[in-house]
């Protein structure tokens, strides 16, 4: 349920970084916001999410997650389409039980040729195969995570929760200010894993204030179930 979309012609570090700021999010090479989502016919209040990375403090299951994956080739690049990230989406995309993009390439471009989003991916390895992606755009003082996905072979392993972890440390050592994975919706816990990086650092949105305020002792219309759930779902 789109509140309101525009179709920037470009996208300057800055300019991302205020969309976000007042709780847009990418959607191909537009940029929308939105207050509701339905599911099942029932209709549940969004509320976007952000970091503030100087206040991240991982522990222990967020260390043990990093120490669990040390061995996995990670490699942040430029993002650029490719065959073999395309395969992985797909194998990725044929086991989930929710409504995800065909393709990577219609989530991220839409038929464009060129991006206007300063995009980069994570890939991560298992003796050279690639085994997980993860994908955000840059701004000036902030990241946005849009995408994580991976071979379903290794689930056990959290793969979507280590990638939020690998976006939010690349944040950090670039010395951004916030890292916005997408939303959170009350009484609906299939967004909830974006919680994993920490609640003691983690604001949501007051669109009626125009305000960020801290999620830590905050309830939600409909309550929020933290049950963080590892789906690796489109946005991240």
């Amino acid at each position: 349920m789109i509140r309101d979309i525009h179709f920037p012609s470009e996208m300057p570090g800055p300019q991302l970084d205020e969309y976000l700021a007042q709780g847009w999010f990418r959607m191909g090479q537009s940029i929308f916001t939105t207050d509701f989502i339905p599911v099942n016919m029932t209709v549940h209040p969004v509320f976007w999410l952000r970091f503030v990375l100087p206040k991240v403090q991982y522990k222990k299951k967020q260390q043990r997650l990093l120490l669990a994956n040390k061995n996995l080739a990670v490699v942040i690049k430029p993002f650029l389409l490719s065959e073999e990230v395309e395969d992985l989406y797909a194998i990725y995309r044929a086991t989930v039980d929710f409504d995800a993009p065909p393709t990577v390439e219609s989530f991220l471009l839409d038929g464009a040729i060129n991006s206007i989003y300063d995009t980069q991916l994570i890939e991560i390895r298992d003796a050279g195969r690639l085994i997980a992606a993860g994908i955000f755009d840059n701004g000036s003082t902030a990241i946005a995570g849009i995408m994580n996905f991976y071979d379903p072979a290794y689930k056990a392993k959290s793969l979507g929760k280590y990638l939020m972890l690998l976006k939010i440390n690349y944040a950090i050592e670039s010395g951004k200010q916030y890292y916005y994975p997408g939303y959170i919706a009350g009484g609906f816990a299939k967004f909830d894993y974006k919680l994993f990086p920490g609640e003691a650092a983690a604001e949501i949105y007051d669109a009626n204030k125009a305000e960020w305020i801290p999620v830590a002792g905050v309830t939600l219309p409909g309550g929020i179930g933290i049950d963080m759930i590892d789906d690796g779902t489109g946005n991240g």
